[in-house]
């Protein structure tokens, strides 16, 4: 094309017909002039004229300088002549591709209609089969194919299974080999390969009669391998999974491929391997959504079984605690009053033992009851404002008479930095403190027991061997660290990590002789988390003593809010003191053993004690004679809240209204919250003893109320 363009005429179209038209003139000119030349010359046989002989001589002369010009012109014009033939065959030419090009404009427009189509159909659906069944019907119906097929790999890979095929008579179930040569030559590109009719994935079709076979063609198909999937991460394409796709045009025809029917059918592939990933992802994401359904399921019939359990623990502890908090009641009440009568010295230690024993009892209750709220998250702590200091000096008295009895030296040592007010949970930090001095007094035979104080600072208390524990220091809270040392038989260094396990007992020689393991240290452990702090156990070995030592974080009692100290019993060393001579009480408690107890201790300290059996009887007896109303709430808590509210409305004026305290062996914080609520005066918690009524009754004459925590 470039050639032609080269000697294209560069003339104007009007100045090339001006120069043809001159040349149309010239050469009529030169014709006519040629004619009468010829017929001068017939004169020329005879003499004539000068005048003729002088016109003949100019036509002549006319006629050669016609001819002459008109030479000269053809030299000019013939160029121009041959510029424009060229220029015609240019157009010719010129023509004939734009109308190539419009035939493959028109066939990339019918091939991408088809592949829309195709897509279309394809893409209508996620489902695998319906996708490689639809992709035969259509590329057959499309391109008029006598066969069309899908080999698919088996599940090791190594051979391809006939899967698909475009008849519905034709068998399917075939193998081949993946390392034939055929099938590598096809794997290897991602184009449309012509191969042989004769080779094994070919041959899907019987040949039947003298025909002979069509054009086949085959096309790789991509397979998304899922082995790895994740929710919200791409899929892994695995190139060395493929699909086989083989078509066959019909037989004993002159009919070839064509290179837009191969764009065809790599495009159709491609679309194929997008949509046959589509579906991939689908069923895979429908597989985890069923998955996820079950797990679901699963998780909710286990929390409902739990919720089931934790509420049947709940009814049984509930249940065994008044169960167990009334015939305590009984025991320690009759034992208390009993203690306090004229007894010969055996009688008092039986008493005295029967005393420790139901205590011990009842510890026992309380420490499962506390590590059941702790094991399901309901314990919650009581901070109020306290004595450091005299809770301290508490436990120290609490523990002195037991030392003293196995003499052995008790000590205690608060730094001078341990501040006399602190704010926390007075009653658990008591327990945990009890509870491991009375450990180091229990297992030590001889020697001391040593407690210390001190408010540490949280980057001395970092210990890689409990990463969990980060004190965080701040302006209104300190770290208290405590520490109990004894001379005892100490412990085996691989049995200090089973120390705070509920109900695992050590090997030593105190405890085989000493009693078993019980709660006290796991529920301890729980208490000091709950304050923020750690507990631990150090010991050298057996013979060398041990010291248990933990950390709690309190409150600093001059940025605190000025919250209510909980009321804890205190024992009155002068029982002389504690007459309660005309204070007339109204006891209403349905158990009658319960009431009769609960009036004994009542009348030993000086009361005059009304008792009734129900609500209705309460209501209906009481009267302004009655300084205080005790309501057991054991069994029915709704009806003693209903009492205590009847009542209230009934005596409007305070003056005139009696201190009305619940009586009940039920734990429950939300108990407890209830008769705060209703506007009740006290919560006391059975079993009650001689020493813990006198308290009671001390506290509500003097304060008008009493709440003990739970």
């Amino acid at each position: 094309m470039e050639s032609c363009n080269c000697i294209e005429p560069q003339g104007h179209p009007d100045d090339l017909l001006m120069k043809y038209q001159w040349v149309l003139v010239q050469f009529g000119a030169f014709i006519v002039l040629c004619g009468a030349t010829h017929l001068i010359n017939l004169w020329t046989f005879r003499i004539h004229t000068k005048t003729v002989e002088a016109v003949m001589t100019i036509a002549k002369i006319s006629t050669a300088a016609v001819s002459c010009v008109t030479a000269l012109m053809l030299v000019h014009i013939i160029p121009d002549l041959l510029s424009v033939k060229t220029r015609e065959l240019f157009l010719k030419n010129k023509a004939a591709e734009l109308d190539r090009e419009m035939g493959i404009i028109r066939t990339q427009e019918e091939t991408g209609r088809h592949v829309r189509m195709l897509t279309h159909e394809i893409r209508s659906t996620l489902d695998r089969h319906t996708i490689l069944k639809t992709t035969l019907v259509e590329l057959g119906r499309t391109l008029a194919l006598e066969e069309c097929a899908l080999w698919m790999p088996t599940r090791t890979g190594l051979e391809l299974q006939l899967a698909y095929t475009l008849r519905q008579q034709n068998p399917v179930g075939f193998t081949v080999p993946t390392q034939l040569a055929v099938i590598n030559q096809v794997f290897s590109t991602n184009r449309a390969v012509k191969i042989s009719p004769n080779c094994p994935v070919a041959r899907i079709r019987p040949i039947t009669g003298k025909y002979m076979p069509g054009e086949v063609v085959a096309v790789r198909v991509p397979l998304l391998h899922l082995s790895n999937f994740q929710i919200n991460d791409w899929p892994e394409l695995s190139t060395k999974r493929y699909a086989l796709m083989v078509l066959m045009l019909p037989s004993d025809s002159a009919r070839q491929w064509h290179a837009h029917e191969l764009d065809l059918v790599e495009v159709v592939a491609d679309q194929v391997a997008v949509a046959l990933s589509h579906a991939a992802i689908l069923e895979e994401s429908m597989r985890a959504q069923q998955q996820l359904m079950e797990q679901n399921v699963a998780l909710d019939l286990a929390r409902r079984e739990a919720e089931t359990a934790i509420r049947a623990r709940n009814d049984f502890l509930a249940v065994m605690n008044h169960e167990m908090r009334t015939p305590m009641h009984a025991i320690i009440a009759l034992s208390s009053l009993l203690q306090e009568t004229e007894l010969t010295p055996e009688q008092r230690l039986m008493v005295e033992t029967i005393l420790k024993s139901s205590n011990l009892l009842a510890t026992l209750i309380n420490d499962v009851l506390d590590l059941s709220r702790l094991e399901d998250g309901s314990l919650k702590l009581d901070e109020g404002v306290f004595n450091l200091h005299t809770m301290f000096r508490e436990v120290l008295n609490l523990i002195k008479p037991v030392a003293s009895v196995k003499k052995l030296l008790i000590a205690l040592s608060l730094a001078a930095d341990v501040p006399e007010v602190a704010v926390g949970d007075e009653k658990r930090l008591m327990q945990v403190l009890l509870n491991i001095v009375g450990n180091a007094v229990k297992f030590t035979k001889e020697g001391s027991v040593v407690i210390s104080a001190l408010v540490a600072k949280p980057e001395s208390l970092r210990d890689p061997r409990t990463p969990d524990f980060n004190p965080v220091a701040t302006d209104d809270r300190f770290y208290l660290r405590v520490q109990v040392k004894d001379s005892g038989p100490g412990i085996n260094t691989q049995d200090l990590p089973k120390l705070f396990t509920k109900f695992v007992q050590t090997q030593t020689p105190a405890n085989q002789n000493g009693g078993g393991g019980g709660l006290g240290l796991a529920i301890c452990k729980r208490f000091v988390s709950l304050m923020e702090g750690n507990i631990w156990i150090e010991s050298e070995g057996l013979g060398k003593g041990c010291t248990a030592v933990f950390v709690v974080k309190l409150g600093s009692a001059d940025r605190s809010n000025g919250a209510i100290a909980p009321f804890v019993p205190k024992p009155l060393l002068n029982h002389n003191q504690s007459s309660f001579g005309g204070l007339n009480v109204l006891l209403m408690d349905e158990s009658g053993v319960s009431r009769t107890v609960t009036k004994g201790l009542l009348m030993h300290l000086g009361c005059d004690v009304t008792t009734v059996a129900s609500n209705e009887e309460c209501l209906s007896v009481v009267s302004r004679e009655h300084k205080l109303i005790f309501l057991d709430l054991s069994v029915s808590a709704a009806d003693g809240l209903e009492v205590a509210v009847q009542i209230r409305k009934r005596f409007s004026k305070r003056h005139e209204r009696p201190i009305i305290v619940a009586l009940t062996a039920s734990t429950d914080r939300i108990a407890r919250e209830s008769c705060i609520r209703v506007g009740m005066d006290g919560f006391i918690l059975k079993p009650v003893s001689v020493d813990k009524m006198r308290n009671v009754l001390s506290e509500l004459v003097e304060r008008r109320t009493v709440f003990e925590t739970v």
